[in-house]
């Protein structure tokens, strides 16, 4: 059993973040009162496999950076996002999809790749 309170506070360390640090708390149509959510997830779930037991679509958001709720196969979890820094290098892209990749020959699997794999760019890039 994880407590969904302790669990958050953790993340929040290892994040460098603090309760003190959320702007709001809530999900993408409304947001929630703080003091609410600290009391309401002073609770235990299940956070093993299974089905999710926490609302999915919940958000913890500061200044450019959030927490969204993440799960695999019903194991959940909080995952950390921020606001990527843009990379100094630009290049000319071919390809979004396999598809794509594929009808202009470049060595691609059946899925799971990146936007690096499916334009060939990693062969360039050393």
């Amino acid at each position: 059993m994880e407590n969904l309170l302790n669990e958050t506070k953790e993340i929040l360390k290892e994040n460098n973040k603090k309760i003190e640090d959320i702007k709001w708390i809530g999900c993408k149509n409304f947001y929630v009162d703080t003091e609410d959510f600290i009391k309401l997830s002073d609770t235990f779930y299940d956070a093993d496999y299974g089905s999710p037991k926490v609302a999915e679509d919940l958000l913890i958001v500061g200044d450019n950076w959030w927490l969204e709720r993440h799960e695999y196969d019903g194991a959940e979890w909080w995952e950390y996002k921020s606001i990527p820094i843009k990379p100094q290098r630009e290049e000319k892209i071919k390809a979004l999809t396999i598809e794509q990749a594929d009808s202009l020959g470049f060595d691609v699997s059946c899925g799971w790749e990146n936007l690096t794999r499916i334009n060939n760019l990693d062969k360039e890039v050393k």
